[in-house]
């Protein structure tokens, strides 16, 4: 058994970075991979559920929304499994933070009640996701994308408002002897944590030596104990549906290619093998208790698709 939590689970990674009493390892966290801005003294945490500006629009639920003394807000996603349109979601999400600032301003205005004019002025929005998977469009030795809006011709900063922070875990293959940056080493815990049998050597300083505890299941009662477990089985049945639906998919798809004997056919077998996988991973997710928006952003298929699928399958 392992001595230390998978901060990849929603409990290992809220446990690690969403509480009161671990604050410091969050600001710790952020200040590292943050270091050009200028370091986070205090945070608070806010409420992590957010609604779009009418009962139409889709709501969004944060793992860690936080906001500095200086008003600057921090979104911090852990993603267990690839999702369609992953990018999209994560500026998606920023919006709401980013519109939850623009107030009315009535300092000018003579009739309170009339002639509103609004305040843009906006404090800083920064999204942090860590990834248990990679884009399909990125490098091998690319970890860490540092995203802000640039100015296309000069290459320079245009904005540095906005900022979105993508992290590509299964990328990151530095062992504890390559350790040299604090960057390397958040990195190294959060792939690495849930193997690891003690505190490795160039770990052994406060904030690390606080995480490590916060980690150790010995240190937990049984009822704690048994809400890590539930979330670690949620983790791995998502994890292995994916992969069983993926091989199958790919496998049907060069199975019909290859009967087809054509490059027609092959590609059409492709696609069917694709959609099958589609439809098969959403029906597994949806028996599992995930919600159709989390299915739809995890397979690409349409909520009208999704639907469907819960009335053939009476769920």
């Amino acid at each position: 058994m392992n001595r230390y939590i998978n901060p990849f689970t929603d409990f290992g990674f809220k446990k690690i970075f969403g509480t009161e009493a671990n604050k410091d390892l969050l600001i710790d966290f952020l200040n590292t991979l943050l270091a050009d801005k200028g370091k986070i003294i205090t945070l608070k945490y806010l409420k992590n559920e957010h609604l779009g500006r009418s009962t139409e629009d889709r709501k969004s639920i944060f793992d860690i929304y936080c906001e500095t003394d200086k008003g600057e807000t921090f979104i911090v996603e852990m993603q267990k499994a690839k999702q369609a349109f992953f990018k999209d979601r994560t500026l998606y999400y920023t919006t709401f933070p980013i519109q939850a600032q623009a107030k009315k301003d009535v300092r000018n205005a003579k009739d309170k009640t009339k002639n509103y004019t609004w305040d843009y002025q906006l404090q800083g929005v920064f999204t942090v996701a860590v990834m248990d998977f990679v884009f399909d469009d990125s490098r091998l030795d690319k970890i860490k994308h540092d995203i802000m809006l640039m100015d296309k011709q000069d290459h320079t900063v245009f904005y540095d408002k906005l900022r979105l922070i993508y992290l590509e875990m299964p990328h990151f293959t530095k062992k504890e002897e390559e350790l040299e940056t604090q960057e390397d080493k958040w990195l190294f815990v959060l792939k690495n944590l849930s193997f690891l049998e003690e505190i490795p050597e160039k770990l052994k300083d406060k904030i690390f030596t606080k995480l490590f505890d916060t980690a150790d299941m010995t240190n937990y009662t049984p009822h704690v104990l048994s809400q890590y477990h539930d979330s670690l089985r949620d983790y791995r049945d998502l994890q292995n549906s994916l992969d069983t639906y993926k091989k199958e998919g790919r496998e049907e798809g060069r199975q019909e290619g290859r009967e087809e004997g054509r490059q027609e056919g092959r590609q059409e077998g492709r696609q069917e093998g694709r959609q099958e996988e589609k439809l098969e991973i959403a029906l597994n997710l949806i028996k599992k208790g995930f919600d159709d928006n989390f299915v739809h952003e995890a397979t690409g298929l349409s909520l009208a698709e999704i639907a469907q699928i819960r009335k053939e399958n009476n769920l």
